[in-house]
């Protein structure tokens, strides 16, 4: 596909500016990462409870990845109504709804208040906003509205980091390690833009395009495996489902092998840093796949967090160019507008 023909399929079908929102999302985050949100230091939690549904719950996978990997305290996330029965007050609670009015996160925000527990909240506005603000022991903290959920990760993941790092959740970076991780994720996202970037995303699209889409990736790369199958459903209507090595080795690996892979399109995303039995893994997986397509896509980045936010870009990238391919408009959502308007009229 010529530069042009790109352009073209752009103009014609990216109603709502999604290659805009997708080229501001390291701007996004940096933003976020600078924003004052006025908050004070205060680790005394037995855990974090993350709770969020789709595009906006997609951060709380990428902080308990963080936190499996350097953190001191448990990460759990939950994407459903109401809380885990084993929840307590002494669970940080870290509620976020992009809208401010996602039925199953307000449930959980509710229950959390009403049970005498600590909800700190991310959101643009909504209901969400009003339930905290009238908890003392609540917070709200507003992002930028405007935009769907999926194309928001900056603003979101960038808040919820943040809010980690202020109360010591997370160990937070120096700032020039910061401005170092910015620049060079600034740098990879223009050579993955469907407009003057290097191509790949397109050329991968066009191999995948009318597959079953496998993301396999090592268990730390695992949230942006997930979120990269929810933007394929989202953006380009298309149909995927992440894995994990190890795991998948002991179930998944079995089909890759047989002639049922021939319709099949596989990604991976690996780093450095990983188990190097793992990384054996994955590289005898590599040569001894044979029918389906298969792409290898290596995160770059100095740390965890950095790999995990590359893979989460270039990701996006990708679902867009497949929606162009697909002939789809990667910001409609028709069947999620419809359930949630036939939800409304049930109480």
């Amino acid at each position: 596909m010529t530069p042009d023909e790109v352009k073209s399929l752009i103009r014609k079908l990216d109603s709502a500016d999604m290659i805009g929102f997708t080229r501001s999302f390291v701007d996004d985050f940096e933003s976020a990462l600078k924003s004052d949100i006025g908050l004070d230091g205060d680790d005394d939690w037995s855990g974090v409870l993350c709770i969020g549904m789709g595009g906006s719950g997609a951060g709380g996978r990428f902080l308990s990845a963080l936190a499996d990997s350097e953190g001191g305290l448990p990460f759990v996330t939950w994407n459903d109504y109401g809380l885990p029965s084993w929840w307590g007050p002494d669970w940080l609670v870290m509620v976020t709804s992009y809208s401010g009015e996602t039925e199953e996160t307000l449930d959980g925000a509710t229950k959390a208040i009403e049970n005498g527990g600590t909800v700190i909240g991310i959101s643009s506005g909504g209901r969400l906003s009003d339930i905290l603000g009238g908890n003392d022991d609540s917070v709200c903290i507003d992002i930028p509205g405007g935009q769907t959920p999926r194309s928001a990760f900056g603003h979101i993941f960038g808040t919820q980091l943040s809010v980690c790092w202020r109360l010591g959740l997370l160990p937070s970076f120096p700032e020039g390690e910061i401005e170092s991780m910015i620049k060079r994720l600034r740098s990879a996202s223009s050579s993955y833009d469907l407009i003057g970037g290097d191509g790949m995303p397109i050329n991968l699209a066009s191999t995948i395009s009318g597959k079953g889409l496998g993301i396999v990736s090592p268990g730390e790369m695992g949230p942006a495996a997930y979120r990269f199958s929810c933007q394929l459903n989202e953006n380009s209507n298309s149909f995927a489902r992440p894995a994990e090595v190890p795991e998948m080795n002991h179930n998944e690996i079995v089909p890759w092998m047989s002639a049922n892979a021939d319709s099949q399109a596989l990604v991976l995303l690996t780093c450095d840093g990983i188990n190097p039995r793992t990384k054996s893994r994955i590289d005898w997986m590599m040569e001894n796949v044979e029918g389906p397509v298969v792409w290898r896509i290596d995160c770059e980045g100095e740390s965890l967090l950095e790999r995990l936010l590359y893979a989460a870009h270039v990701s996006d990238w990708i679902s867009i160019a497949l929606a162009l391919i697909n002939g789809v408009d990667p910001s409609e959502m028709d069947a999620i507008s419809g359930l949630k308007a036939h939800l409304s009229v049930i109480q």
